[in-house]
């Protein structure tokens, strides 16, 4: 179900919503490929993934957007991210690679990288960004909703589950092993206490 058209300057507000969303989870992206923080990396992503498929949702909600011409308008070149996708590969380590379905429709399981990924949405939405800061609002919002429904919506959605996968091993399994430890350390002392004899 899909929210009725806007007006312009609805659509500008809107925007200016959609833009602060976008250019808020690139700058954390950046800033936690540059920290490198392995340790705490998996649950940042994790809120920042969560937060941008909000305003996904939010656009996918929209009734189509019209662009105000048959071509993308030229906004220069995409932006490099092949550091960030590096820096992010090296921090996730072996938590990198991983597996989705993309349709769940056509269940084909398909092997990808979280820092692919995370690169392939951060194009997608910082090419958005350059219409917008263009002045381009209705060019911005056809395309942030176009490469959600078509690519980064899945992209996002997928890294959020693997993310998540990750978090939910590492506080169950860790949960276990401790419990698994605290209940061998008391079978041995059941097994050392002395054994009482009554007499009769």
């Amino acid at each position: 179900m899909t929210e009725g058209p806007v007006t312009d300057v609805d659509q500008t507000r809107f925007g200016e919503q959609i833009a602060d969303s976008v250019e808020s989870f690139l700058l954390a992206l950046r800033a936690i490929a540059r920290e490198g923080n392995g340790a705490q990396a998996v649950s940042l992503l994790l809120l920042e993934i969560s937060q941008v498929l909000l305003a996904g949702a939010r656009l996918g909600a929209q009734t189509d957007f019209t662009p105000r011409e048959e071509y993308q308008p030229d906004v220069g070149p995409e932006a490099d991210i092949d550091d960030l996708r590096l820096r992010l590969a090296e921090m996730l380590g072996g938590v990198d690679a991983y597996t989705f379905v993309f349709d769940p429709y056509v269940p084909e399981v398909v092997a990808s990288r979280l820092s692919d990924d995370m690169a392939s949405i951060a194009i997608d939405l910082e090419n958005g960004l350059r219409h917008f800061r263009a002045g381009d609002v209705a060019e911005a919002l056809w395309w942030w909703q176009f490469s959600y429904v078509n690519n980064w919506g899945n992209l996002a959605g997928a890294a959020l589950n693997a993310l998540l996968t990750v978090v939910a091993h590492d506080r169950f399994d860790t949960d276990f092993e401790a419990d698994a430890e605290a209940l061998a350390v008391a079978d041995e002392i059941l097994e050392s206490a002395p054994t009482e004899v009554t007499s009769t």
